[in-house]
């Protein structure tokens, strides 16, 4: 049985074995959801967003000002 034969090489019993396996593999799951993959092309366009944002929209500007009332007046 091959996953006794890779727990003896681990020096773990089958269930701890299987329960590490199973951690990593439920860990890895949930690491690949929290990643963000862009294409090349996504790569380049969010790097110029980043670089040279475009200037605030007037409804922007608003919320902005808004929030700040809010947390001064709070």
């Amino acid at each position: 049985m091959i996953v006794k034969h890779a727990a003896e090489l681990q020096g773990r019993s089958v269930s701890d074995f299987v329960v590490a396996a199973a951690q990593e593999a439920a860990q890895r799951t949930i690491d690949e959801r929290h990643l963000i993959r862009l294409s090349v092309e996504d790569q380049n366009r969010f790097a110029e967003l980043i670089f040279n944002p475009p200037e605030a929209s007037p409804a922007l500007k608003r919320a902005k000002d808004a929030h700040g009332r809010l947390v001064r007046d709070a």
